[in-house]
């Protein structure tokens, strides 16, 4: 015995049925309409980056010294971290670049939490560097986008001045609805430049060693021990 199965015609439903048809049409019009209009809409849209740069310099040493004693541990640190893909390693005089990929199958809510788990486990491990070594200094933020920018001018004003002056905008735009980053740029940091006559040492009978030895010294600041209270423990510090 053999039973003969038709399959379902959507068309020939549709035919038989001209007023569902017709309802359905409607209905499946005025929801598209209407997501149209609720669609998000962004300029910039958001893209999650999975790549990081790890920086670190060591002024004087060579190409070799960064590989073996920088490039290479922060490598072997890096192939710990979750979701690790590719290393990329540059060692040049004075400077060790490292780029990190993570794999793109990794979700985007845990990139974050990534870049944490990579920065907490080089701090870990600075300790094993050389304490003339500077960084490592990480860049993971290749997708912010400066939307505006703004200049200050004070010809009357000093440096100084004008950095406090930026400061306290940079303040006030953060409280600005939407606003989620404020950098400064072309700040001229404070500094002191100290002349020595090398006659006048001369006529005193100094050393320069010693002059900056002495200078190096000045606002050192010094343990003293602590002091011990019933609530608390006090440290007490001295400046040279």
């Amino acid at each position: 015995m053999t039973t003969d199965k038709k399959s379902f015609n959507l068309l020939l439903w549709a035919l038989e049925h001209p007023a569902l048809t017709r309802y359905l049409m409607i209905v499946l019009m005025v929801f598209g309409i209407a997501s149209y209009f609720q669609m998000g809409q962004d300029e910039d849209p958001l893209f999650t980056f999975r790549a990081m740069v790890v920086r670190t310099y060591w002024p004087d040493a060579s190409s070799q010294q960064l590989a073996e004693q920088v490039t290479d541990k922060l490598e072997r640190v890096l192939q710990e971290a979750p979701y690790a893909d590719k290393i990329r390693s540059y060692s040049k005089p004075g400077k060790s670049q490292i780029i990190f990929q993570i794999k793109y199958s990794s979700r985007a809510a845990d990139v974050s939490d990534v870049w944490y788990s990579v920065r907490k486990k080089i701090n870990d491990m600075r300790y094993t560097l050389l304490s003339r070594i500077q960084g490592p200094f990480f860049n993971y933020e290749f997708g912010d986008v400066f939307g505006l920018i703004n200049a200050i001018e004070g010809p009357s004003f000093s440096d100084s001045e004008k950095k406090i002056f930026a400061d306290d905008v940079r303040q006030k735009l953060l409280r600005v609805k939407d606003v989620s980053k404020v950098e400064l740029f072309c700040v001229q940091d404070e500094k002191i430049y100290i002349e020595i006559s090398h006659k006048r040492l001369a006529q005193l009978g100094l050393d320069i060693t010693e002059v900056l030895n002495q200078l190096n010294q000045q606002n050192a600041i010094e343990s003293a021990g602590d002091i011990k209270t019933p609530l608390d423990v006090i440290q007490v510090r001295v400046a040279g």
